[in-house]
């Protein structure tokens, strides 16, 4: 089961992904989580990425699906694998065909402007941890009832203005991959305004899990 996840910033693909992996049997792998473990294995793949990282470029589209191509052939990837935020434009899309890697479906997350910017400027940080928490009433997951708020973080972009900087560069770059994707035959829509099981169920039927 070799899956994309496809949505606006806010959408909850992260949050749903680390839901439905142990259900499906199969791996999240985020573009940022790969670049880390590659840096921190080493790898010659891993040093070429952190000499573009440590210099403040962007890793080139081709290094980071070089990075792919190797961690999908770990055994923990036999079953499967989600690709969280990959890719964000048509060329990356292209690369990622041209380069064999098999996709299967790609799970379009569908939710309006207005309550991406409610969810995301609820999202908080532990700073001691990093595990993201969300503050509003309605917010997944909630923090724990004990957890004193001085300890969660707002990212910066996590603020309304950036917010909606991050939806015009979202509409602009990577909101072109629903009709790329859709040409293919492999796009799905999911409804993700609704509750959180509503759409883990949505998404467990629609590749047939």
């Amino acid at each position: 089961m070799k899956l994309i996840f496809l949505g606006p910033p806010g959408a909850g693909k992260g949050t749903i992904a680390q839901r439905v992996t142990d259900d499906l049997g199969v791996v999240q792998i985020s573009t940022g989580d790969l670049l880390r473990a590659a840096v921190a294995e080493g790898s010659d793949l891993g040093k070429e990425a952190k000499g573009y990282m440590d210099s403040g470029e962007l890793v080139p589209d081709t290094l980071v699906i070089d990075l792919l191509k190797a961690r999908i052939l770990k055994d923990d990837c036999a079953n499967g694998f989600i690709l969280d935020g990959f890719p964000r434009t048509i060329p990356q899309a292209e690369a990622l065909n041209q380069a064999g890697v098999p996709i299967e479906k790609v799970i379009n997350f569908v939710v309006a402007d207005e309550l991406i910017i409610h969810r995301l400027s609820g999202r908080r940080i532990h700073k001691a941890t990093g595990k993201i928490y969300n503050v509003n009433p309605d917010g997944v997951p909630q923090p724990p009832a004990d957890m004193d708020p001085s300890e969660l973080l707002q990212r910066d972009d996590d603020q309304a203005e950036a917010i909606a900087n991050r939806l015009v560069v979202y509409a602009d770059q990577t909101e072109p991959l629903i009709g790329y994707y859709k040409a293919t035959g492999l796009l799905v829509d999911i409804e993700a305004s609704q509750q959180i099981d509503l759409i883990i169920a949505d998404v467990k039927q629609a590749v047939g899990a």
